[in-house]
């Protein structure tokens, strides 16, 4: 930045307006490429408002994670198979899992194979950081300034690994990767019903607070809408999987899940208007119930999607052209079902939590706590200006942070994977019962932690829980 400075200066006094104007183009060029190696708010200040150092710094690394997910997304995308296969050793004589070659066709197995080594390499590259940013106690820090700087190395560095891990040999790669993924993606599942929670939280508290300032009715009317319309898709959603994914002498373990989710969701929404709830906790209501509810039935219908009994798991297809077809596999030997419609939503959902995660300031004691991230604080005005609001110390932990991003790369692995595994024996890749019951039981202790952060206040009188 000093040479760019000194360069500015010599322009505009030594060279005239034709001079001075290529001048003008060759310092932007120079001080972009220096931003490469500085820091978050000088790379994006000539596109972002006042913000935060540290805002700036988590909004890169996300997009850092949604473009490995775009390339992953590409990976699996028709026609892909042709120009994969052209990987050396990447088809023949593969055996990513013991017993698999020459069982499973490589027009299958290469869009696998593809999406597990990007994710391999996201993950990698979070879960060093989230080591390296170990204990970092504010941006004084020597390795603050790795944090929030230095953007050009660390992608290359991301790219590097990228390609590196499509040359590991397959052997038991994809077995113990796959494990991997199961374990990572139930504990993501419950990072985003806290990101959820908190969402709802704050959402609640701001329309009270407009309610209280402006006009009373057409906010609390806003809250009401917007309950009613949540509770209203949670039980259309009950009454489908009734429908659809249970049968009158099967589909016991459906049968199961929908009852006792349903019997959670109406506790939870119970508690958080009792009177006792509501003086500790004034801000509690419906509306946050009303949509850990809603979250609540999507995990479900996730898990039954995975069931790999297609007498209790019918195909969306034949459910939207209402076919007698429900019975049938919805994928044949030799193909692959890599997008359905839990895949997208669940996307569209960790899309948005990662964006949330990344600007979220919270006020909420409790998730503070949970997230590792500190209090909110206001933001000081002026044009492109960006604040160093950790000098005295850091408003989020930034080894948590990477290993959330860690436990991302995990999920989107297994959500563009639709949970499969190669099956030797029928010769196609299917999912398995693991996947099933890692959905429900993290949707099982998302609604129990929902409850703690309910009844906490009651039971631990000498905390504060504001």
């Amino acid at each position: 930045m000093q040479y760019a400075s000194q360069l500015v200066i010599f322009c505009f006094s030594h060279c005239d307006k034709a001079s001075i104007l290529q001048c003008s183009h060759l310092f932007h060029c120079v001080h972009a490429a220096s931003c490469l190696c500085g820091s978050a708010p000088c790379l994006l200040c000539g596109c972002c408002p006042s913000t935060y150092n540290s805002t700036v710094t988590r909004l890169i690394f996300s997009f850092f994670l949604l473009l490995g997910t775009l390339v992953s997304v590409i990976m699996i995308l028709p026609g892909m198979e042709e120009q994969l296969q052209k990987i050396p050793g990447f088809c023949k004589g593969s055996s990513s899992i013991p017993g698999v070659e020459n069982h499973v066709n490589c027009n299958i197995i290469v869009g696998y194979k593809s999406v597990y080594r990007v994710c391999f390499a996201m993950a990698c590259f979070f879960f060093i950081f989230s080591l390296i940013m170990a204990r970092v106690r504010s941006s004084k820090d020597p390795r603050a300034a790795l944090q929030n700087g230095f953007w050009f190395f660390k992608f290359l560095i991301l790219v590097g690994i990228t390609v590196g891990a499509f040359f590991i040999p397959d052997g038991t790669f994809s077995t113990v990767w796959f494990y991997f993924g199961v374990l990572g993606s139930f504990v993501f599942i419950i990072i985003q019903l806290i990101l959820l929670i908190d969402f709802a939280h704050n959402w609640n508290k701001t329309w009270l607070e407009n309610a209280e300032e402006g006009n009373r009715n057409c906010w609390f009317a806003g809250l009401l809408s917007f309950t009613f319309i949540h509770y209203t898709l949670a039980f259309a959603a009950v009454v489908l999987f009734y429908l659809y994914y249970t049968q009158p002498d099967a589909c016991i373990e459906h049968k199961v899940f929908i009852s006792l989710n349903l019997i959670f969701s109406i506790i939870i929404s119970i508690i958080s208007v009792l009177p006792q709830v509501q003086e500790v906790q004034p801000q509690s209501g419906l509306l946050q119930a009303s949509l850990i509810s809603l979250y609540t039935m999507y995990v479900t219908w996730s898990a039954m999607t995975n069931n790999p009994d297609r007498k209790c798991n019918p195909s969306l297809l034949s459910l939207v052209s209402n076919t007698t077809s429900s019975l049938a596999p919805t994928t044949s030997p030799g193909q692959v079902q890599w997008w359905d419609a839990q895949g997208i939503v669940g996307l569209v959902i960790f899309f948005f939590c990662t964006l949330y995660a990344s600007i979220r300031s919270s006020s909420n004691t409790q998730v503070n706590k949970l997230m590792q991230t500190a209090d909110a604080t206001g933001a000081e005005g002026g044009l492109c200006q960006a604040v160093d609001n950790e000098e005295d110390g850091v408003t989020y932990s930034y080894s948590f942070f990477h290993f959330c991003l860690f436990l991302a790369s995990l999920y989107i692995m297994m959500t563009l994977t639709n949970w499969y595994q190669p099956n030797t024996t029928s010769q196609v890749m299917l999912s398995t019962m693991p996947a099933v019951w890692v959905k429900i039981s993290s949707s099982w202790l998302g609604l129990a932690l929902y409850l703690w952060t309910l009844v906490a206040p009651l039971i631990l009188t000498n905390r504060d829980f504001s």
